[in-house]
């Protein structure tokens, strides 16, 4: 750690921000019509000229167990991410388990979904510019 006040003040104000971010996205989400309890999964949007990518941090997920959708301006990741050891005694669980979803709204325009690939626990994701 720096000697210099400022850095490891900003530091860890950054990281109380981002863990009362997760806090805040965890628990007070308006109600949704979900049968069962839902988390969202963290990602990152980016845009090139003919295509939006997105990387959305899921890991322990596999492939098959991921659902896509784009309706109504809109685009949805739906699946489930399972407890690793069912045999376990638990004493700790921060890593978000069970059904996510993550609902994203659109720009304008016409988009479809192209490359799909898990890459180090990520879904990348491509939105083609039609």
């Amino acid at each position: 750690m720096t000697s210099d006040p400022r850095t490891w003040m900003w530091a860890e104000a950054m990281e109380m921000l981002d863990r009362a971010e997760r806090l805040q996205r965890r628990f007070f989400q308006p109600a949704r019509p979900a049968l069962r309890p839902t988390w969202e999964p963290p990602l990152d949007i980016y845009e090139t000229d003919d295509a939006y990518w997105l990387v959305i941090a899921l890991p322990g997920v596999r492939p098959d167990d991921i659902e896509i959708a784009i309706d109504g301006g809109f685009l949805t990741v739906v699946g489930e991410r399972p407890i690793p050891l069912r045999r376990a005694r638990i004493h700790r669980l921060e890593i978000p388990h069970g059904r996510f979803e993550r609902r994203i709204e659109l720009p304008p325009g016409r988009l479809e979904v192209g490359r799909r690939e898990l890459v180090d626990g990520c879904l990348l994701l491509s939105l083609r510019k039609l």
